[in-house]
């Protein structure tokens, strides 16, 4: 099991969607009376330790615009991790954008936020280019799986050297003892899965200052991405003491 501190990624979509619910038909995206502004947030986590800032850019648009993504490429110190969907349109914009890491995602038009993992193994061909693509341009790809071994195995077979483990479900069942347990444990023997293929293992959806707990003490783990829970927090203790105390609960046994 890994000793290394647990990174964390910020997905910041969610200012953005704040920003959007009043200022969707503006002319701008930042300035003036616009806000709030994604790309402050960012800078501002970072200041709090932060080690890399995720964006979903969707193709409706509902949240992140182009804009906040050229913005972020340009002004932040971290690393970027660019969600996106496993489209030709989407493959171009990462290609150049040149983002760290590219996280590939299901993507439906009626879900608030992503609502489970991508069909990797159902769809080999069509991930498997755009890791291609990818990767070939020095991009680190990475697919947004749930803890099934197809889906693993299909990762591994793509030459995907990351994964992003959805634990939704895990998180979803928190408050049922027995499901709760089921859950975790797909989850820790799809990490050790993947450990022995080769992949590097991120992990993200539903985290939150309670259930990381027990996420924490999953083997392997390389990053985890928290947006929701951490914006939440921010509310009410500002991005910067939120951000730290998800880093404390993440690694307690490092403090």
């Amino acid at each position: 099991m890994s000793k290394n501190p647990i990174l964390l990624g910020l997905n910041i979509d969610h200012c953005a969607t704040l920003r959007q619910a009043r200022y969707r038909e503006y002319a701008r995206d930042c300035g003036q009376m616009v806000e709030p502004d994604p790309v402050a947030l960012a800078l501002s986590a970072e200041k709090a330790g932060v080690d890399g800032i995720t964006v979903h850019l969707r193709e409706d648009h509902r949240h992140i615009q182009d804009s906040d993504v050229w913005r972020l490429r340009d002004c932040i110190q971290t690393r970027l991790n660019f969600e996106m969907a496993c489209t030709d349109a989407m493959l171009q914009i990462a290609l150049e954008l040149k983002p760290e890491t590219a996280c590939l995602v299901p993507e439906g038009r009626q879900e608030v936020t992503t609502e489970g993992g991508l069909d990797a193994a159902g769809q080999r061909q069509r991930v498997g280019k755009i890791v291609e693509n990818l990767n070939a341009n020095g991009i680190a790809t990475s697919l947004f799986i749930d803890p099934e071994p197809e889906q693993i195995k299909a990762a591994a077979e793509m030459n995907s050297p990351l994964i992003e483990l959805h634990t939704g479900t895990f998180a979803n069942a928190y408050y049922d003892l027995e499901q709760r347990n089921i859950e975790l444990e797909k989850l820790r023997q799809g990490i050790e899965l993947a450990h022995e293929l080769g992949i590097t293992v991120n992990a993200g959806h539903g985290i939150n200052y309670i259930n990381i707990s027990e996420i924490r003490q999953l083997p392997w783990l390389h990053e985890l991405n928290i947006g929701h829970s951490i914006l939440s927090r921010a509310m009410f203790n500002g991005i910067e003491e939120a951000v730290r105390e998800m880093k404390l609960r993440m690694n307690l046994a490092l403090a």
